[in-house]
């Protein structure tokens, strides 16, 4: 697994599957054309590219340039990276028949090819295995901050939520992966020691 600096956007979940067994980067799903009705997904979208950058990496197909260039009007320009995978003709091992125009998506790019077009979109790779060190905010670190598994939890995650900016219905692992780039996880903790110290 390679470490990347930037996060990167992908149009659905096998996408994601694909890349996270390949990059160790936050990724983010645009759940197809969903994203075009998600104006809180495209505010965490755009928060995280200015935290990190983004790497938009969407299929080579019709819909997925279309994502692409909607993608490419609500962001900002300058914080964005276009990673393009090549018309590869062929069908994805869980489908039993190509898509509509006969390519592969994201989700069938062999690795290889995947870190190729990260590279050439200017994408920030280390090139070295990743061996997670344990500085990133963990579940654990969610709890002993009071936001997780505690009475008032939900109350004092709906307050980090809007204090961040991040959508209201945003999932627990989506806010670990949010705080993790918007934080290290010294200043998180700090910051939780704060509080319950005044």
């Amino acid at each position: 697994m390679v470490k990347m600096k930037q996060a990167v956007v992908v149009e659905g979940r096998y996408d994601k599957n694909v890349l996270s067994q390949i990059v160790d980067a936050p990724i983010f799903v645009t759940d197809g054309f969903g994203i075009m009705n998600n104006p809180e997904l495209v505010e965490l979208l755009r928060r995280a590219a200015a935290a990190t950058g983004l790497v938009v990496l969407t299929d080579s197909d019709g819909a997925g340039f279309v994502i692409r260039n909607y993608l490419k009007r609500v962001l900002p320009k300058e914080q964005l990276l276009h990673a393009y995978i090549p018309d590869i003709p062929g069908k994805e091992r869980r489908k039993t028949a190509p898509g509509k125009e006969g390519k592969l998506g994201v989700e069938g790019m062999r690795p290889e090819i995947i870190l190729n077009a990260l590279r050439s979109a200017g994408a920030e790779l280390d090139g070295e295995q990743v061996c997670h060190s344990g500085m990133e905010i963990t579940k654990a670190d969610l709890y002993l901050a009071g936001l997780s598994g505690r009475p008032d939890s939900v109350r004092r995650r709906a307050e980090l939520v809007k204090e961040l900016g991040l959508p209201e219905h945003i999932s627990a692992n989506a806010l670990q992966q949010a705080l993790n780039l918007f934080f290290t996880r010294d200043s998180f903790l700090a910051r939780y020691q704060n509080e319950d110290n005044t």
